[in-house]
């Protein structure tokens, strides 16, 4: 009796570290395609997969960082999607380029047009921004997600560095460090056109020995050419005399 109810306790237990598990990995996230480097520009893609059983996600509505405004934002279009771009005056402008912008897009909804995301699926919206900020670490952006029930889940407590991950974290786009280039890349410009120039000139160099090589080989042929030539007309005199 105590060894069935140790068992069932153990089935509980493990029943609820699985439960919680899910629920703690299956959030509204964002990833970068390749690198999102400071004072940069990068493709982002925010994951949204269906946390529910008997529901299907028909709204994204992922809001933009408030403490450092973006100029550029971009979605891609997502089949079976509508994607909505709110834009927003700044309480400070912002200079891009040597430009001052006044406005910048806060946020961006993404409402279901023929497609939904059904339980046990995922989708993924592409986002282009920029300019990166240079003197933040990491980027947040809270979410909204809407069910077809009209559930509604906040995907909006933002982590806390050495903390434990709150029940509906947002999502968090980490920056890596500015590269030396993310700005232009003119000395790899200038050095793939030299290494073309050393490519063309040891492809010309190339290309007259061979010339030289043809023109040489020719010329040891056409002299074998003669030297034969001179032997048969001597065969030929030789050959009259001695039938004369």
């Amino acid at each position: 009796m105590n060894v069935s109810r140790v068992a069932a306790a153990a089935a509980v237990a493990a029943a609820s570290v699985v439960a919680l598990s899910g629920t703690a990995f299956a959030h509204v996230s964002v990833q970068p395609q390749g690198e999102a480097a400071k004072g940069g520009y990068a493709t982002v893609n925010f994951k949204v997969p269906n946390e529910r059983d008997d529901a299907s996600t028909v709204k994204l509505e992922v809001s933009m960082p408030a403490d450092h405004p973006l100029a550029s934002v971009m979605p891609q279009d997502v089949p079976g999607w509508k994607a909505e771009v709110t834009r927003s005056k700044l309480d400070k402008p912002l200079e891009v380029h040597g430009k001052q912008i006044t406005e910048a897009v806060t946020k961006v909804t993404w409402t279901a047009d023929g497609s939904k995301i059904a339980p046990g699926r995922f989708q993924q919206f592409p986002v282009s921004l920029g300019q990166l900020p240079e003197d933040a670490d990491q980027l947040v952006f809270k979410a909204l997600q809407t069910y077809d029930n009209d559930e509604v889940v906040r995907w909006i407590e933002e982590p806390q560095e050495g903390g434990e991950e709150p029940e509906s974290p947002a999502p968090v786009l980490k920056l890596s460090a500015a590269s030396a280039d993310h700005h232009g890349g003119a000395a790899d410009t200038a050095a793939d056109d030299k290494n073309a120039g050393h490519d063309d000139e040891a492809a010309h160099t190339g290309t007259a020995a061979s010339s030289g090589g043809s023109d040489t080989t020719a010329r040891v042929l056409g002299g074998v050419g003669i030297a034969v030539g001179a032997a048969g007309v001597a065969f030929g005199v030789l050959a009259g005399r001695r039938r004369a």
